[in-house]
């Protein structure tokens, strides 16, 4: 019977997340965020090891004696050292596409917020403004249409295009930046630099490689419009939080929405922190319940069809 373990189960659910299924798998144990000696002691023995954030690496390969499968709740898997997997013949399968609807939803409650300013006009009504008010409408906030204006998508992935069908139908112009070029209908493909450029709203869909760290940084921010918004719902090493900070402060942006940062949680030094223009959620764009419930559903069946000699989403393909 394979020994199973399935770290970070706090960052799955928090009560709402039916985990039955994975019993049928083995010997399974189950455990909450943990670190250090406690992380070894755990997986020391384990056959297949499912994990969401946890950094698997060298040090923590070598406590993991008997491996042979990581799963990962997740889509990306920058943080298992997929060299060292490779090496040991230890199996690594993600989770595609599961999250697609979820995140392009939060994208647009970003572009809607910096456009409508909805947030800053429920806590004024609330402070009492409107009852103060000499008019029967007052407006202080810039409230824009979208229509008309420009999105810019960094990454034309599964996310990047559905991002780009909700930009349509508000009949925004939409271009974009991808690596491989690709025919999408109503997306117009520029090159970085014009992405930088010509965006009313930039937002950012690619996954964190040696490439895509610190993609925005002063140098890039500097080609954008004072009147621009970034967004980011990919992941926080894809900008340099303080070019970032300094551009947000100097005003040479209107505005960010962020999802994502470098360190997570969050850090009390984080240069974004308390910035008047710049929205941050604590990495929600995940976390819809439907979004959820596909992550287990597929992530589990990764594992059993990995225990049934049938490998799926396997992102090192060579063992």
């Amino acid at each position: 019977m394979a020994k199973v373990v399935i770290l970070e189960k706090d960052t799955l659910t928090n009560g709402d997340m039916d985990f039955t299924p994975f019993y049928s798998l083995g010997d399974v144990e189950f455990f909450n965020s943990i670190k250090g000696e406690d992380l070894k002691n755990a997986v020391k023995d384990a056959d297949m090891v499912l994990i969401n954030k946890t950094k698997y690496d060298r040090e923590l390969f070598n406590a993991s004696k008997n491996l042979k499968y990581i799963g990962i709740f997740a889509t990306g898997y920058n943080n298992v050292d997929l060299v060292e997997a490779n090496e040991r013949g230890v199996v690594v399968c993600n989770v595609p596409s599961y999250s697609t609807d979820s995140v392009a939803q939060l994208t647009f409650s970003f572009i809607l917020e910096l456009s409508s300013r909805l947030s800053k006009y429920n806590d004024s009504t609330h402070d009492g403004k409107w009852i103060e008010s000499s008019t029967f409408s007052y407006f202080p906030y810039k409230f824009s249409e979208l229509r008309g204006k420009t999105l810019g998508i960094f990454g034309l992935g599964e996310i990047g295009e559905k991002v780009a069908k909700i930009a349509n139908a508000f009949e925004m112009n939409v271009i974009s930046y991808t690596r491989t070029k690709k025919s999408v209908s109503g997306v117009t493909l520029v090159s970085k630099e014009e992405l930088f450029k010509n965006s009313d709203f930039l937002t950012i869909h690619c996954p964190l490689t040696p490439q895509t760290e610190n993609l925005v940084n002063e140098q890039t921010l500097s080609l954008m419009k004072p009147t621009a918004f970034l967004i980011n719902t990919s992941r926080g090493g894809v900008i340099d939080e303080n070019a970032l900070a300094n551009a947000l402060k100097s005003n040479a942006i209107a505005g960010a929405a962020l999802d994502v940062l470098v360190k997570e949680p969050m850090d009390k030094n984080c240069p974004l922190f308390n910035l008047e223009n710049c929205i941050i959620t604590p990495h929600i764009a995940w976390t819809t319940v439907e979004a959820r419930k596909r992550l287990l559903t597929v992530a589990y069946q990764n594992a059993k069809c990995f225990l049934d000699g049938k490998i799926q989403n396997s992102v090192n393909n060579k063992v």
